[in-house]
């Protein structure tokens, strides 16, 4: 369950937030997950109270975003929203997408006591 993995990342960018801000405690973290990341909402929203705990992201509410993926078709030259990799293109029906956003995952803001 690399979730888990993904918790622990979250919560050393809560405590680098927190040293260099000089927060006790974040109450929400903010965090961007595209549609293409292989993130299991659920098994993220598991681990992270035993991951955060003891830490100033203990108790903090997890609000998740999800933005569209996109992706450059070459075939018609549009940019369009996909749901999945290797798909044909929504406008035209080509082949040719390059993927340009939905991979990604990142803690957008905190919002801290």
């Amino acid at each position: 369950m690399h979730e888990v993995s993904l918790c622990e990342g979250i919560v050393s960018i809560v405590l680098a937030a927190a040293r260099a801000n000089d927060f006790v405690r974040a109450k929400a973290i903010r965090l961007e997950i595209g549609p293409l990341s292989h993130v299991d909402e659920r098994a993220l929203r598991f681990a992270f109270p035993s991951v955060a705990h003891g830490t100033p992201a203990e108790g903090a509410e997890l609000i998740i975003e999800v933005p569209p993926a996109t992706a450059f078709c070459a075939d018609c030259g549009e940019t369009v929203t996909i749901t999945e990799r290797g798909g044909d293109c929504p406008s035209c029906g080509g082949g040719k997408l390059l993927v340009q956003s939905g991979g990604e995952m990142r803690v957008k803001d905190l919002e801290v006591a």
